[in-house]
């Protein structure tokens, strides 16, 4: 994998009360690719859009393990680990909330130029069960072959 990847996020949240398939939210980005004592790592930036400044993200992945840290704009650090649950504070602009992460399950893919990640869990807000929602990443060398948006 070279340093300079593109990343794709792609996001569902399941709701028990819409009748319909829920719209992903997906996000690519350019970012920078390193490993570490055996732990991949991503590091890129976010904007939000109405506020000034960025968000540095540095995303870690493990044998089992998602780590999503986010700095700046908002600010936290998500651990997706697979039957635990995990909770952390959220701090947005328009204040903090209190979410709860239980990942009932994290695949990760590892090849060459490619990495890709999903994990299923249980999204609660404030203690509450908000949502089950899945997300996906998928880390691709920019100096793939097979390289397609």
């Amino acid at each position: 994998m070279t340093k300079d990847v593109i990343l794709s996020i792609c996001g569902l949240q399941f709701d028990s009360l819409e009748t319909q398939a829920p719209d992903p939210v997906e996000v690519i980005t350019v970012g920078e690719y390193y490993k570490r004592n055996n732990k991949h790592y991503v590091l890129f930036h976010e904007m939000m859009e109405g506020f000034e400044g960025s968000t540095k993200n540095t995303v870690k992945i493990t044998d089992n393990t998602l780590d999503i840290m986010k700095q700046g704009v908002t600010n936290v650090h998500m651990v997706f680990e697979k039957n635990k649950k995990n909770i952390t504070c959220y701090n947005t602009p328009y204040g903090n909330l209190m979410i709860g992460i239980f990942a009932k399950d994290v695949k990760i893919e590892e090849q060459d130029e490619n990495i890709a990640v999903r994990v299923e869990y249980a999204l609660d807000i404030n203690y509450e069960h908000l949502a089950d929602c899945q997300i996906s990443i998928n880390i691709k060398s920019k100096d793939a072959k097979d390289f397609v948006l």
